[in-house]
């Protein structure tokens, strides 16, 4: 799995943002908008419940790009961070540990995986979580010395509001952080196992209709795939993160391992466990 980090400092002017429903957060008083709420259903789903439930699994194919973050992040002993699409909070306990007199706040659109950070950060006392849509939440104005995200800024329905949004929250100076994919090379190992493995779910992905014939199994919820390639191309993320106030930019391409199992049959049986996958007929798992 290979991905670009991009990071700089403090965005500029404002932008409109928008609202669909509103919801009390876990910090009292303030309430969050949702804008996204086809990836809010889906983070409060099955997704999001099988990312909380295998959080070991995830945590540890991601592991291998939180050098090349904290890197860029440069978070400081009394630094204020906030860690956007937070998931189980791995990333915001490493923070508060590195900003020992500061504080990390994690922000994610799923309950169930922010339940599980609650529960994985217990007698630490610089962490707190709250629950929100980070394109619209109300952030503390200047409340914040650095934000930084493992994999959690690809789903926003408006990226530039999404990110004018957060560098509210930055102080002057203030850096942002992030890692997101790059799509693999065709050609390439990683890019061959998941084609082969997409072609055969798609193939298997339908069932029988009331008459008799076959259909394509409706797939649910947002195209999470779409959204996880919407920030692969750095020159247009470059454009946009420049729209949203930061600057300068810098990019660069990091390639680390990611571990999908112990074994082919396990990664592939993860791989599956994760979505419709999980309905394929055995024959399909078995020909994987």
């Amino acid at each position: 799995m290979a991905h670009p980090a991009a990071h700089g400092p403090l965005p500029g002017p404002s932008d409109r943002l928008r609202g669909d429903h509103r919801r009390r957060t876990d910090r009292g008083a303030a309430v969050s908008t949702v804008v996204n709420t086809g990836q809010a259903e889906a983070w409060n789903g099955p997704v999001g419940q099988h990312w909380a439930n295998h959080h070991e699994r995830y945590d540890g194919m991601l592991a291998s790009f939180d050098e090349a973050l904290f890197t860029a992040a440069g978070i400081g002993e009394a630094d204020r961070v906030l860690d956007v699409g937070c998931g189980s909070g791995s990333t915001t306990r490493r923070a508060a540990r590195l900003a020992a007199r500061g504080h990390a706040v994690g922000v994610d659109i799923s309950e169930p995986m922010l339940a599980r950070a609650r529960s994985l950060s217990t007698g630490i006392g610089n962490v707190s979580y709250e629950w929100g849509d980070a394109q619209v939440h109300p952030f503390p104005a200047d409340g914040h010395d650095v934000a930084i995200s493992r994999g959690g800024v690809m789903f926003f329905a408006d990226h530039t509001a999404a990110f004018t949004n957060i560098g509210r929250s930055l102080r002057p100076g203030g850096r942002l952080a992030f890692v997101c994919p790059r799509p693999a090379a065709p050609d390439g190992e990683e890019g061959r196992a998941l084609g082969l493995l997409a072609s055969l779910l798609t193939a298997s992905a339908t069932r029988p209709s009331a008459a008799g014939t076959s259909a394509p199994r409706p797939a649910p919820g947002p195209d999470l795939a779409a959204a996880m390639a919407s920030l692969s191309a750095p020159d247009r993320t470059r454009q946009m993160l420049e729209g949203a106030g930061f600057g300068p930019v810098g990019i660069t391409a990091v390639d680390a391992p990611a571990c999908w199992g112990r074994d082919a049959g396990d990664a592939v049986d993860f791989y599956v466990s994760r979505g419709p996958g999980a309905e394929v007929p055995e024959e399909t798992l078995s020909a994987m």
